[in-house]
């Protein structure tokens, strides 16, 4: 159910608001007030400002507080706003009206405010995004299913400065499915969302600083029962793989998180990491959000006759078997090594080509320098970034063997998704990655080994017999669709935040 505001002629609410407001002298929208009457089910009175705000509400009820703060101000408050104008009210019977008109900002007539309810879906950085990470393809292949399949879902984005929630453009909302040419073209000219007794699911990593410092409020103070994916702990458990200050900004991040109800993770190994996280916030009084893992699918994209004809002839050389790295070249990806045992083997006289298919990240110029020597020497060895989906899905199918010796991940998509596609995968024996391989067609290698990684890489470029048997175990894996990926994310996450809801009827 969406809250829609009233349309108000002459005389109504708005006339009653628009005489208060001039005697503060502040741009506040009379439609604010009574956005905010009708959002809390009450009349709005008539009278001085602070008494109207009095009356509608309750200093004690730090959720209305909060609720106030954010439709009149049009910014969703953080912590220290909330605690500070509800300690406020408790001296003066007026102050909470004075302290709200306080925080109102300057130009604050300028947008409209809607007040929705039900299920709430925060897809900011998805919605914005010209390209896809493994996060943004996560959301944009869940949300856009859940909007075919429910009709209570408000997707929102976020202003440019990250202080409120907004409707998104027609541009952001296409790329979910949703063609409406209602909805603006600019973002500037978006409505303003505040959830209330909704269901609020933040979908992607929403770690900028001030937007995971207005989520904790929302989370702890709104009301609104709250819930997110969690796609890994890498900053913290992996650190020294991440640029300089990430840590810091996923640490903020995580405070917001221990004020949701419930964490949907994208792996089982993730959601035992996160139980560990969820032990520690014990030492503050804490409880935490209840943790369910809910593996993501691997599904096998569709390659037609033209596409593998493409890719052979950009990717193979003559008749070499290839061997396949998919993912950006961040530390934390372990490439450099494979480099190494690549050279190793050629030095040797063994006879194939090495394909890198992914865009250069933080922390990869050791991996880029050292790439570029091999070329110079004449190596059998390509890096591709930019490539196409249709050019992934076939190089997949055409490689003798993948590898992803990654020294951490939640899930390990293209370990998933080499798998999927038939072909066996050289990938680390810890994690998720051993978790995904546990339903066969994997080799599992020690990440920390260069020699390990070098042994194996032989073994799997010599030993056919070997080789068939782990195509035969990948084709035997049972299989789980995007579609099941988010029936079994709405049941376990959505569902319940929604049954936590004051007016939910299943």
């Amino acid at each position: 159910m969406i809250r829609r505001v009233p349309r108000l002629s002459k005389g109504s609410r708005a006339g009653s608001a628009a005489s208060l407001t001039e005697l503060l002298g502040v741009k506040l929208p009379a439609v604010r007030l009574a956005t905010l009457a009708d959002a809390l089910g009450k009349p709005l009175p008539t009278g001085h400002v602070h008494e109207t705000v009095a009356a509608l509400v309750d200093p004690a009820d730090w959720s209305q507080v909060w609720l106030a703060l954010a439709v009149l101000s049009g910014r969703l408050p953080d912590e220290a706003v909330v605690t500070r104008v509800a300690r406020e009210a408790e001296f003066e019977p007026l102050g909470l009206a004075k302290a709200i008109v306080a925080q109102l900002p300057a130009g604050n007539a300028v947008r409209s405010v809607r007040v929705v309810s039900n299920v709430v879906v925060d897809v900011g950085n998805t919605a914005a995004a010209t390209f896809t990470t493994g996060i943004q393809r996560v959301v944009r292949e869940t949300v856009s299913r859940w909007l075919v399949a429910h009709d209570d879902i408000v997707p929102v984005a976020w202003t440019a400065d990250f202080d409120a929630m907004r409707s998104l453009t027609r541009r952001e909302a296409a790329a979910f499915g949703i063609e409406d040419p209602s909805l603006p073209i600019a973002a500037e000219d978006a409505e303003l969302v505040v959830p209330w007794r909704a269901a609020m699911t933040t979908a992607e990593l929403a770690a900028e600083p001030q937007r995971s410092t207005r989520m904790r409020a929302l989370s702890r103070f709104s009301g609104n029962p709250s819930g997110s994916i969690a796609y890994d702990l890498v900053p913290i458990v992996a650190a020294e793989t991440t640029a300089t200050g990430m840590s810091d900004v996923f640490a903020r991040h995580l405070a917001a998180l221990r004020h949701n109800r419930r964490i949907a993770t994208i792996s089982h190994s993730v959601a035992r990491e996160y139980e560990g996280w969820k032990s520690g916030l014990r030492a503050i009084g804490v409880a935490g959000p209840e943790i369910v893992g809910v593996p993501l699918p691997a599904v096998a994209g569709a390659v037609s006759d033209a596409a593998l004809a493409e890719a052979r002839e950009s990717l193979m050389i003559a008749s070499l078997p290839m061997v396949l790295v998919v993912g950006s070249h961040e530390p934390r990806k372990n490439h450099l090594p494979l480099l190494e045992a690549a050279e190793r083997l050629w030095c040797e006289g063994m006879r194939f080509s090495l394909v890198f298919i992914g865009g250069r990240s933080w922390g990869g110029a050791e991996f880029a320098g050292r790439a570029e020597e091999l070329v110079a020497a004449g190596r059998a060895l390509q890096i591709v970034s930019g490539a196409s989906d249709d050019l992934i899905w076939a190089a997949y199918r055409l490689a003798r063997f993948t590898m992803f010796p990654s020294f951490y991940e939640g899930f390990g998509l293209p370990v998933a998704e080499s798998l999927a596609s038939g072909t066996p995968c050289l990938t680390s024996g810890f994690g998720s990655m051993k978790e995904i391989a546990e339903g066969g067609g994997a080799l599992l290698v020690d990440a920390y080994s260069d020699d390990d990684i070098r042994e194996k890489m032989r073994l799997l470029l010599t030993d056919d017999v070997l080789l068939q048997r782990l195509r035969a175990e990948a084709a035997a894996r049972p299989t789980r669709t995007w579609d099941d990926y988010a029936t079994d994310l709405w049941n376990e996450l959505v569902e319940p935040l929604r049954a936590a809801l004051p007016e939910y009827s299943a």
